[in-house]
C-alpha cells in the first residue's frame, strides 16, 4: 500500500464527503416532500447511483487507493458523518441506525457501488487500446 499525502487524502475525503452530502440532499429534499418512506427508498437507490458516479471520476482521473480502500474511506466518511453529524447533532438520537433502509442498506450499497466500480475501471485501464 502506498503512502498518500495530505493533498491525495484530501481528495479522497471530500470526494466521500460530497456524495455523502448528496445522500443528505436527497434525504433533506424527499422528507419535505413526501413521506418517509418514499424517502428512505429513494435515498437507497440514490446512494449507489451518486457514489458509483463519483468512484468512476475518482478512478478515471485519480486513482490514488485500490477500489477495496476507496470503498472502504467512502462508507466510512458516511458512517461517521451520519454518525456524529446526523445521528448525534442534528436527531439527537441513535434510533437511525435501526433502520435497514435508512441506513444499513445504504452503507452497504455505497460500498458495493464504489467496489465494484473501481473494479471495472480497473479493468478497462487493463484493456489494450485498439488503434482506430
Amino acid at each position: 500500500m502506498k503512502q498518500l499525502n495530505f493533498g491525495q487524502i484530501s481528495v479522497l475525503a471530500a470526494l466521500g464527503l460530497f456524495g455523502w452530502a448528496l445522500c443528505g440532499a436527497i434525504m433533506f429534499i424527499g422528507m419535505s416532500i413526501t413521506s418517509i418512506e418514499t424517502t428512505l427508498v429513494v435515498h437507497a437507490i440514490g446512494a449507489p447511483i451518486i457514489f458509483s458516479t463519483i468512484s468512476w471520476f475518482y478512478f478515471k482521473k485519480l486513482r490514488y487507493t485500490s477500489p477495496l480502500q476507496t470503498s472502504v474511506a467512502f462508507v466510512l466518511i458516511v458512517m461517521f458523518m451520519d454518525l456524529f453529524l446526523v445521528a448525534l447533532v442534528i436527531n439527537r438520537s441513535l434510533e437511525m441506525f435501526q433502520s435497514l433502509l435508512g441506513t444499513w442498506i445504504p452503507f452497504v450499497l455505497i460500498f458495493l457501488s464504489t467496489y465494484l466500480m473501481g473494479l471495472a475501471m480497473e479493468a478497462q485501464a487493463k484493456r489494450p487500446r485498439v488503434a482506430q
